[in-house]
């Protein structure tokens, strides 16, 4: 009798993203790390007329250029990706080997270190602290290199706290990690949404320094999937040629959109900018209000990641789920058990309504097992 076939050992599932598809979605959704959707009606981007196929194999020239406007960079150094997650993959995978390992921050938004696992590598973690307002000490990232270190990994703002890096400390990083001959890799998908002081993309601070990012968090527009690597021409050709593997050429229709899109991304900005105001405001009258949570408000971006002082917040996420139309995530995901991200790039009434339901829950107090 002939062994039943068998899949791969390596790691090939992430519990964040299986939770995110399956159990986010709520009437009062809180869960969310983007900016609400544009829609049609509120900003209209309509097909153009253009063919449904192009010659899109390495870059479609009008999107690469769009991309180059926008970034304000070579087209050459950009590969336009399909999402932030696909240029992450292709970025780690052309700048580390299987069995280098990779520096990544803790809390840290599980996509990263699962595919940096699934990629073969070894993941060691270093501390952005909440309590320390989500900043790095660039001497724990020195004390945390090998020899065996090969990439750096930040997201700024960092996911899941909001907190921002300045471009003197990611210089400072950028060049500790260069002595060590290793990679710095920014991920700035939510970098546009800090709007209380706009920062500047990491791309150019040092040749070390590859960035990521894409329309999806800030710009309202995930269904585009327009995400891009921004990187040294010879990592952007690397990554390229690794395009190869997945996929022949991306949605023409939405490449098209995304150059409308591109051409607009002021407006969207701004209307993002508007509603964030509104709703960090919401979140800190909130926050005042609950002695039972704490928590560092950040400047700008569409998260924030209270703490809950007492209890357990798998009980209250379970609240909220089961008795209140109402969706948390779990810091779990992000490894800190004791706190949890609330999207505030949402519509303000949901924000309103879903923190109320929160204030319920807390009040409660015998659903959290404190």
């Amino acid at each position: 009798m002939s062994a039943a076939p068998r899949l791969a050992s390596r790691p090939i599932h992430s519990p964040y993203m299986e939770w995110a598809k399956t159990r986010a979605a709520a009437r009062f959704g809180l869960a969310a790390s983007a900016v609400a959707s544009v829609g049609p009606g509120e900003f209209p981007l309509p097909i153009d007329g253009g063919d449904f196929t192009g010659p899109s194999f390495y870059g479609w020239p009008p999107l690469q250029e769009a991309l180059a406007t926008h970034l304000r960079v070579p087209s050459r150094r950009i590969v336009h990706t399909v999402g932030t997650s696909l240029a992450n993959h292709l970025a780690l995978a052309v700048l580390a080997d299987p069995g280098d390992a990779v520096l990544v921050e803790h809390p840290t938004y599980g996509l990263i270190g699962d595919t940096a696992r699934f990629l073969g590598l070894e993941v060691v973690r270093f501390d952005r602290d909440p309590a320390r307002g989500g900043v790095p000490d660039p001497d724990e990232i020195a004390s945390r290199m090998t020899p065996r270190t090969r990439v750096v990994v930040v997201t700024n703002l960092h996911n899941p706290t909001s907190a921002a890096l300045d471009p003197v400390l990611l210089r400072h990083i950028a060049g500790i990690v260069g002595e060590r001959g290793a990679w710095l890799l920014v991920d700035e998908v939510y970098l546009d949404a800090a709007f209380a002081e706009p920062l500047s993309s990491a791309c150019d601070l040092s040749p070390n320094v590859v960035v990521t990012s894409s329309l999806t968090k800030v710009y309202g527009l995930p269904g585009l999937r327009c995400g891009w690597i921004v990187a040294p021409e010879e990592v952007a050709d690397a990554a390229w040629r690794l395009t190869d593997l997945f996929h022949v050429v991306p949605s023409h229709a939405a490449e098209r959109q995304s150059v409308l899109a591109l051409a607009r991304a002021d407006v969207l900005r701004q209307r993002a900018h508007g509603l964030l105001a509104t709703n960090h405001a919401l979140f800190g009258s909130f926050l005042a209000s609950r002695p039972e949570l704490e928590c560092v408000p950040p400047a700008g971006g569409t998260v924030v990641f209270p703490r809950l002082r007492e209890g357990s917040v798998e009980a209250l996420a379970r609240a909220l789920r089961e008795h209140h139309e109402t969706s948390v995530v779990p810091g779990g995901f992000f490894g800190s058990p004791d706190h949890f991200r609330i999207g505030v790039g949402i519509a303000t009434a949901t924000l309103t309504e879903g923190l109320d339901r929160i204030g319920r829950v807390l009040d409660a107090r015998a659903h959290l097992g404190a």
